[in-house]
């Protein structure tokens, strides 16, 4: 059967421009140059630009939450009981303030864009976590895939490494997932500790879940059992060809087989390897590690990562959490990253992207905390394509909702997207062969790009 050449909306294929290829000098095009216009044309039916930005994200999860009145968008002149008990601090860029419980994120101000301006309408943790997640609103009718999941899918990886690694069950695994894409774009899930930052506590034991090759077990005697598993595989796979779920499972297993038979992962976790001034650099404590290895797995190829750190719902004695221990660990953390990312050269191919499912009430409570508010909230961006030094959009005089630039978290996921060189309006298949819209509702905030 003869080969499909797709052609472009010209009616030009692959045949045309090899056709013309020897006299192409009559049109002052050389044949290097017909190949890159040819790859490009390729590149853009698969949805992927040739001017991509970025190659990976490292998602910096806050569960419960984040009271970004209180951190990123304080109000000094609203009155009591709104502006909080913070005081506003300069960064390094210029006119932008934040929370003065975060000055290491202050010196790092200049290499981020603040997104003041984010507002959606569902309050309730679950669905709000699937849309921030997902950059789709939640609906009965289709379970979206994370965002990690579709650049499992369309950004190619390296071998040898997942694709999309994550370091927690996000809200027990209903966010976070594959999705309609299927079980083969699931997150590879990290289990065990970091280890003591100092390299003289406690040893690491990050691993990625499940994939570990018994004690004195071979990687020869691995491959001959995943030949004879192949075997049976084949029999009962016989039974049901469109067995979707199977066929999940498959390349699951075989991304896992491709991670065993390699050490990239292995070593990415190994924080050993690091200099104990940076270990320390990123905190102590077992977020600040997986911080760590979420950047030393970004270098190892892996294209998405997501970390996460709890304790952000706090509808009581907010400010005592925020000033003890909420925002010094996140800004201790944070700022390393950034930093880290930005003196290895790798900020410009990296995005980092901090967020929560919803912000806060700007009314204090009695009990002297902010319950769920999504009409206004703010994430941090850095890296990759975004703005720097830039805050993007305001809240009213008390933090009510968005007053100018108003953008929902779709917006957001369509402009990382973007920056990943993948068309955000792009169609890809579900498990079942339905075509499905990355986004349906977001489009590219182009202020926030550099």
């Amino acid at each position: 059967m003869a080969a499909n050449f797709a052609s472009d909306c010209e009616g030009f294929n692959r045949r045309n421009f090899l056709r013309i290829g020897a006299g192409a000098g009559l049109l002052g095009l050389s044949l290097p140059e017909l190949l890159k216009l040819e790859a490009h044309a390729a590149a853009k039916r698969n949805g992927v630009s040739a001017s991509k930005k970025a190659d990976s994200i490292i998602m910096v999860w806050l569960a419960g939450g984040p009271a970004t009145i209180d951190m990123w968008d304080l109000k000094p002149d609203a009155p009591e009981g709104i502006r909080g008990e913070f005081k506003p601090i300069n960064t390094s860029a210029a006119g932008i303030q934040i929370s003065e419980h975060m000055p290491k994120m202050a010196k790092v101000a200049d290499k981020t864009t603040i997104v003041r301006s984010i507002y959606h309408s569902i309050p309730s943790h679950g669905p709000a976590t699937v849309f921030m997640t997902t950059g789709n609103k939640p609906t009965p009718a289709l379970q979206y895939p994370a965002m990690g999941s579709l650049v499992s899918k369309l950004v190619k990886g390296e071998e040898g490494v997942p694709s999309y690694v994550s370091f927690s069950d996000i809200r027990g695994g209903t966010a976070g997932s594959s999705g309609y894409l299927g079980t083969a774009y699931n997150p590879f899930l990290v289990e065990g500790n970091a280890g003591s930052a100092d390299g003289k506590g406690s040893k690491g034991t990050l691993k990625v879940r499940g994939i570990q090759l018994p004690t004195d077990f071979t990687l020869e005697e691995l491959n001959n059992r995943d030949k004879l598993l192949a075997g049976f595989d084949a029999t009962f796979r016989d039974v049901d060809k469109k067995a979707d779920l199977i066929q999940g499972f498959d390349a699951f297993h075989q991304q896992a087989l491709d991670i065993l038979r390699s050490d990239k992962t292995r070593k990415a976790f190994d924080l050993s390897l690091e200099k104990p001034e940076t270990r320390a650099r990123y905190g102590a404590d077992n977020f600040g590690q997986s911080a760590l290895a979420a950047r030393r797995l970004v270098e190892s190829g892996v294209r998405f990562v997501t970390i996460s750190i709890g304790g952000w719902d706090t509808h009581s004695k907010t400010f005592e959490s925020h000033s003890k221990k909420l925002q010094p660990t996140l800004d201790n953390t944070l700022s390393a990253l950034i930093a880290d990312l930005s003196d290895r050269g790798m900020l410009d191919r990296t995005m980092v992207y901090c967020a929560g499912e919803f912000g806060r009430t700007p009314k204090v409570n009695k009990n002297v905390g902010r319950d769920h508010w999504a009409r206004s909230m703010a994430v941090v961006l850095a890296g990759g394509g975004f703005k720097r030094g830039y805050a993007h959009g305001t809240t009213d005089a008390q933090g009510m909702a968005a007053a100018t630039d108003p953008c929902l978290p779709d917006d957001v996921s369509s402009t990382i997207f973007a920056n990943l060189g993948i068309d955000p309006k792009l169609e890809i298949n579900s498990s079942t062969g339905r075509p499905i819209q990355l986004f349906r509702e977001g489009t590219v905030v182009d202020k926030l790009l550099a």
